[in-house]
């Protein structure tokens, strides 16, 4: 137990509440007196109960204000703060004793040696650190802190040496060890980098070593400088929200905020509320919406061509006059505001098949951008997996994480359909559950695919017959829209008008069925 007492801060008090403890014969474990004012003592075996026999003397000393319980001591807390900081430092951490023997090393240190802490603690630090003459440092006359590149583990690192003195009680300052904190060459990469990108929101951070990514890199910087919209086309998982970022960030709009709403995501009427704001009838649920939110700003509009027939007006507004109406209200709102929007989908045919406004389609295809698929842009995949490795290890407090040379030319020519999300999903959960430091095929949880034959169903069940039945039906699906006429479609397909026929009775499809 601990007890937590609120008194004056004068001489004496600490004697005064400690002879109540004394006299009925109870061990105190320790006492601090961190601030003026406040005494905690620890109590380890006393319960609660036999506090209740003795607390109204506590409180009985002149002085004491109040008793109460302490959930831990202060300095407990201050050892599992210091604790809990070195044990998540992203670098290497190691405490030294002043004969250059380990007291401490962090999780990542004890990573990189391939031992326990407890393996660690008493071993000398020069078994592992070279190019630097720790015991000569130590027992100098004036042990200054130092910036050294050496040896450790056998691998290049810097390292920051930084002795810690301890003042003895006439005052003069002991050394009482030192303390390491070592940066590899990746971690001082990634420093430089951030520190010559103070904004996240910019090309740099895009990985663009194809030509088809270079090509959209040098469109987007210059459509950036230009204030009209933006239209971002490309699959599932490309990353047209990261662009977008990019191109706000380049803009002269970078001061103010980017908004971004998934129209694809939210009911019509929740999306609209987001997207305008609620009046003023209700004052109580009065707000304003993303478009007032972003004035001066970028509103992105993730997949675009999900948006209501309703928005798509409202939004047509916004675009041609800059003024709009929130939910329940008549006043007319004036903003000012770039629209970026995105699509996986064919906005052209959606126009073609009245899903989508050609006027609105034009308004928000000013600039058009192409994001290729991350199957067309081979170059760029293992980069991306390195860099999604080395995040996924400094996460988890490790190093030295790579592909085996079967693993890299497999990232490389799998086709990724859910491209970047994709990607980086695979490797963070392969990088988290790896028990070696090489990744390996099998780590990865992915459906099987091969060069020569696609992707091969794991799990597949069922006959052949069944299967080539879903596929004609399937493919049947996707023609009839097409070629609604059983004549067009056989012709198209090689086959009898009565065969034709046939399959699309026998899979139900027609014009009520399949929308033309």
């Amino acid at each position: 137990m601990r007890l937590e007492i609120t008194c004056h801060d004068r001489v004496g008090m600490g004697q005064k509440v400690l002879g109540i403890f004394v006299e009925h014969g109870i061990n105190v474990r320790g006492i601090e007196l961190k601030q003026p004012g406040r005494i905690y003592i620890n109590i380890p075996d006393l319960e609660f109960s036999d506090l209740q026999t003795f607390m109204p003397q506590l409180r009985l000393i002149e002085g004491v204000g109040d008793v109460k319980t302490a959930p831990y001591m202060p300095s407990e807390r201050e050892r599992n703060e210091l604790s809990t900081l070195i044990r998540t430092f992203p670098d290497p951490f190691i405490s030294i004793d002043s004969k250059g023997n380990i007291r401490l090393a962090n999780t990542i240190a004890s990573n990189i040696l391939g031992l326990s802490e407890d393996n660690l603690v008493g071993q000398h630090i020069s078994l592992w650190l070279k190019g630097f003459n720790i015991t000569r440092w130590l027992d100098s006359g004036d042990v200054l802190a130092q910036t050294r590149r050496l040896k450790f583990n056998g691998d290049d690192f810097v390292a920051d040496i930084m002795p810690i003195h301890v003042t003895d009680e006439s005052n003069k300052q002991v050394l009482a060890g030192a303390v390491l904190i070592l940066k590899s060459e990746a971690r001082l990469g990634q420093q430089i980098s951030a520190f010559k990108q103070p904004n996240d929101n910019t090309f740099n951070g895009i990985q663009a070593a194809s030509s088809a990514m270079r090509k959209v890199i040098r469109e987007a910087k210059r459509m950036s400088s230009l204030d009209s919209s933006i239209l971002i086309m490309g699959e599932t998982g490309t990353g047209k929200e990261v662009l977008a970022k990019a191109c706000h960030g380049a803009s002269e709009r970078s001061e103010h905020a980017f908004m971004t709403l998934n129209c694809g995501a939210l009911p019509d009427d929740v999306a609209e509320s987001e997207l305008f704001g609620v009046g003023e009838k209700d004052k109580e649920n009065s707000k304003r919406g993303i478009f007032e939110l972003a004035d001066g700003g970028t509103v992105f509009l993730d997949e675009i061509g999900e948006m209501s027939p309703k928005l798509q007006s409202k939004l047509l507004r916004v675009i041609q006059n800059g003024s709009f109406r929130r939910v329940d209200s008549e006043l007319e709102v004036t903003v000012n505001v770039k629209i970026i929007s995105s699509t996986n989908k064919d906005l052209l045919h959606l126009v073609s098949i009245g899903e989508f406004r050609e006027d609105l389609y034009y308004r928000l295809n000013v600039f058009g951008l192409s994001l290729p698929p991350l199957r067309e842009r081979r170059s760029d995949i293992l980069p991306l997996a390195e860099c999604f490795i080395n995040k996924a290890a400094q996460q988890i407090g490790r190093t030295h994480l790579s592909l085996s040379a079967e693993c890299r030319d497999f990232v490389e020519h799998y086709p990724w359909p859910g491209n970047i999300r994709q990607l980086e999903n695979v490797l963070t959960r392969a990088a988290s559950l790896l028990e070696g430091n090489e990744i390996e095929i099998s780590h990865l949880q992915l459906p099987a695919y091969t060069r020569e034959h696609g992707y091969l169903e794991q799990e597949f069940e069922g006959t052949l017959d069944a299967a080539v039945k879903s596929f004609e039906a399937d493919l049947l699906r996707k023609l009839y829209p097409a070629y609604p006429s059983t004549r067009q479609l056989a012709k198209k397909l090689g086959l009898s008008h009565t065969a034709i026929a046939n399959k699309l009775r026998e899979y139900d499809i027609n014009k009520k069925t399949v929308k033309i």
